[in-house]
């Protein structure tokens, strides 16, 4: 499970920190195709964060399953 964290916790990373470049370049210049970019990088990090929680949570479900 530490492998797919690092790999949740980069991909968390890139995603978010596009998202803030993306509004901040909207912010500076405002252009709109900044702002749509940047909420569909918001997205992606919501889908990152949602995935992760869900392999998390159902991984332990199936862990104390099978040890049980």
């Amino acid at each position: 499970m530490t492998i797919f964290r690092w790999i949740m916790g980069v991909l968390f990373g890139l995603t978010a920190g596009g998202a803030v470049l993306c509004f901040v370049v909207f912010m500076v210049f405002d252009i709109n195709v900044w702002l749509d970019r940047a909420r569909s990088l918001r997205r992606g990090v919501y889908l990152v964060t949602l995935f992760w929680f869900n392999i998390e949570v159902w991984g332990r479900v199936v862990y104390t399953l099978v040890h049980w």
